[in-house]
């Protein structure tokens, strides 16, 4: 079938200033659809092009009209005040809102064609009626999604994990003890209550983007960096702390950052608040407060280099297989073909 697919962000390495955490997942998802015989068109710009000079090898499509597709996948976008809810050509404007608005207007309003939301960021809320709309289905990267909606984890790339070495990783250098990659939103809170603590008693960095650091004048914030470096920074560090906004977190949503810190060697803690935490961690890693944070570091360090801390990252591995690509491409597969054929017994029916 073909799929009209719309994301704002990357599907390479893109460029520093953007918050977009999709360009650890996005490109293997939409690899894999083409794989399985799909024809994929991106409907939002190619920034990859436009803003980083990167064409991808001319190996994907973009198309800004309206094109002929079967089914609509949006990576859903909100309102952010004077950013995408300004008058297009605004300094600082972006369009994907306005863009997104078109293409549900056209295809799922008035075409009626089969579409799925992936709410990644947890922001349609609730009683929106595009949920209670026939032919669309809405998806979200949590264990324990919204009524109605259904879990779609971000996919890790199964090759990824496979190349994964225990030893290897337990064996490489870690100056770091402890770091953070991601930027503050809606993080306030925990970074406060596991991370700023443990921050003041070990050398550590924050990398992302922190609008107000003053909060925490002794944490040592370095900044975004480019997403090449993300690994860099982890496969130097011996743990992070996985810190959620609280409605990732009431809803089991992992982010990106647990394999990407894990697949570098970089012991993730988290949180005993965040839901089916135990789902995607051994109990060992599971902190109640930052005394255990600091516990676990002094831990981690004790162990650092040993058969013990490679079969921590053995299980850590493990528990990876929880977002495989191959696990969650099954779950869209099954949706696109309850979807379209859903969509074509109704065509059927209209016709008699």
């Amino acid at each position: 079938m073909r799929i009209g697919y719309s994301f704002w962000g990357f599907l390479g390495a893109g460029i520093t200033d953007t918050p977009d955490g999709g360009r650890s997942h996005r490109r293997p998802l939409i690899d894999a659809l083409i794989a399985a015989g799909h024809d994929v068109v991106l409907l939002q710009p190619n920034r990859d092009l436009i803003e980083a000079g990167d064409d991808l090898d001319g190996r994907y499509t973009f198309d800004s009209g309206l094109p002929d597709i079967d089914v609509l996948f949006v990576e859903w976008r909100w309102a952010i005040a004077e950013r995408n809810t300004t008058d297009c050509g605004t300094a600082g404007h972006t369009c994907d809102l306005h863009r997104q608005a078109d293409l549900l207007r056209h295809y799922t309003y008035q075409g009626g064609l089969p579409t799925i939301i992936w709410d990644k960021d947890r922001q349609l809320p609730a009683n929106d009626a595009l949920r209670r709309r026939r032919g669309v289905v809405v998806c979200e990267a949590a264990l324990a999604p919204t009524p109605g909606a259904r879990s779609l984890l971000f996919p890790l790339d199964d090759a990824l994990l496979r190349a994964a070495d225990p030893s290897a990783l337990a064996a490489q250098a870690r100056p770091c003890p402890l770091a953070y990659v991601g930027n503050q939103y809606d993080r306030d809170e925990a970074f406060t209550r596991f991370f700023a603590p443990a921050a003041a008693r070990v050398p550590h960095r924050v990398a992302g983007k922190w609008c107000e650091p003053s909060r925490w004048p002794h944490v040592n914030f370095i900044g975004r960096v480019p997403f090449n470096e993300v690994h860099q920074i982890y496969g130097s560090t011996l743990a992070t702390v996985l810190l959620l906004p609280d409605r990732y977190a009431a809803a089991g949503q992992m982010t990106q950052r647990i394999f990407e810190a894990v697949l570098a060697g970089c012991v993730p803690l988290a949180p005993a608040n965040i839901a089916h935490v135990e789902e995607f961690l051994p109990p060992q890693l599971i902190v109640q407060s930052a005394e255990d944070v600091i516990r676990c570091l002094h831990w981690l360090h004790k162990i650092a280099g040993s058969g013990e801390h490679a079969d921590l990252i053995a299980t850590c591995l493990g528990r990876l297989e929880l977002f495989l690509l191959s696990r969650q491409f099954r779950v869209l597969q099954a949706t696109l073909t309850e979807l379209t054929s859903s969509h074509a017994a109704v065509l059927t029916w209209r016709r008699r």
